[in-house]
């Protein structure tokens, strides 16, 4: 008696640096439907709301999500083609920070201390007004990947605030806080009244300080130990300028810090709200109903070791699935350390490695996408074997 076809969900994190969840979920598919071609397979490809989200809504919902582009700047202030989504029917928006103002757009070399200074995520805020233009009702904001450290100034300026020193209107970039004098935001666009902004971060860094936005993200960005110093004051004043102006106290907030401190800067002047990234992303591409449909998922991700259980993407999925009792598999680029508290948390059905030789991490990342399709297959002729010993 032949087995009956299952229904399949794939929901995979990116392998950070090889593959993009996109790719990731693709290559499980391929892999998979070459052993079991009679199953059926939802592909819902996950990301944490920042670099790669955009492309992972999109994949996921097809038709659903309809991408639209506009001419805007880099964090340079260089122009760009950035992309955008409009969601349910014209009634939401999806903004990835890093399509405008990612630190993906500069080259390495450009990661200098001046250009840490003076980024900009004013490209991110013509995005948002994009999608205001559209007449959207709710608008989610995927933060993560950003050059930035402005405090989302630039954002804010593109919507009509206006950031004023003593001598007149500042420049971008978070430096020029320094001279910050007062905000004035009554140009603010009234639309974002009428909007229910989220945004989408796990990020849980204050404004500044030790753990704050400059100190822990402005060296990746091209900060050196000087800016960091000069960024973190500026950016301490303009979180007491933002009090003045608005009477919120947003500096020491749980996630303020995120993109450069945009999430600051959202939280200051607009009625955002932030929710766990992989919880958002979640709900955009509709994993929870794919999952009503499903007899095992197959999540994934580049290394599953004791962060893991701290709110990545793979103990999201599973979190979403244990209510369904449906079994969850883990295909991962390695193990790290505290692994085996997956296996004692029962957060996931099976973990297992892709790599099927011995092989250096360059070799391993170069090889990605035929290690998820190799493993893949092995996973879906380990199930068939299953199914077999269930009838015997």
């Amino acid at each position: 008696m032949p087995d009956r076809p299952l229904a399949i969900v794939i929901a995979p994190d990116s392998f950070g640096g090889a593959l993009d969840s996109v790719g990731v979920a693709a290559a499980i598919a391929a892999g998979w439907s070459r052993i079991r071609p009679a199953d059926t397979i939802e592909r819902r490809p996950m990301a944490d709301g920042g670099e790669g989200t955009l492309a992972a809504v999109a994949d996921a919902l097809g038709e659903g999500a309809e991408r639209r582009s506009i001419e805007t700047t880099d964090a340079l202030g260089r122009p760009v083609t950035a992309d955008w989504l409009l969601l349910d029917d014209g009634r939401g928006a999806f903004v990835e920070m890093a399509a405008a103002s990612g630190l993906a757009r500069l080259d390495p070399v450009e990661r200098t201390p001046e250009h840490a200074r003076r980024a900009s995520s004013h490209g991110t805020g013509d995005l948002i007004g994009a999608a205001l233009d559209a007449g959207v009702e709710r608008i989610t904001i995927g933060l993560g990947g950003s050059a930035t450290t402005d405090g989302g100034s630039g954002l804010l300026r593109a919507l009509g605030v206006r950031f004023l020193g003593r001598s007149g209107e500042l420049p971008e970039g978070g430096a020029a806080f320094a001279d910050l004098d007062r905000i004035d935001a009554s140009g603010l666009d009234p639309r974002l009244a009428d909007v229910k902004l989220v945004v989408a971060s796990d990020v849980t860094n204050p404004l500044c300080g030790a753990r704050g936005a400059a100190a822990t993200y402005g060296p990746q960005k091209g900060a050196d130990p000087a800016t960091v110093a000069e960024l973190d004051a500026a950016l301490a004043r303009y979180g007491r300028a933002i009090e003045q102006a608005t009477g919120r106290l947003v500096a020491d907030l749980p996630g303020a810090g995120a993109a450069g401190g945009t999430t600051a800067g959202l939280l200051g002047f607009t009625r955002a709200t932030v929710r766990p990234g992989v919880e958002v992303v979640a709900e955009l591409v509709g994993l929870a109903d794919a999952l009503e449909r499903a007899d095992l998922v197959i999540t994934g991700e580049g290394r599953a070791d004791e962060q893991t259980l701290q709110g990545k993407t793979a103990i999201g999925v599973a979190t979403l699935a244990r209510p369904r009792n449906t079994p969850v598999a883990l295909l991962c680029g390695g193990l790290g350390p505290g692994a085996e508290a997956l296996d004692a948390a029962m957060a996931l059905t099976v973990v297992q490695p892709i790599v099927d030789r011995p092989m250096d991490l360059p070799d391993a990342m170069a090889d990605t996408e035929r290690l998820l399709q190799a493993a893949a297959g092995r996973l879906a002729r380990s199930i068939g074997i299953g199914l077999g010993l269930s009838r015997a």
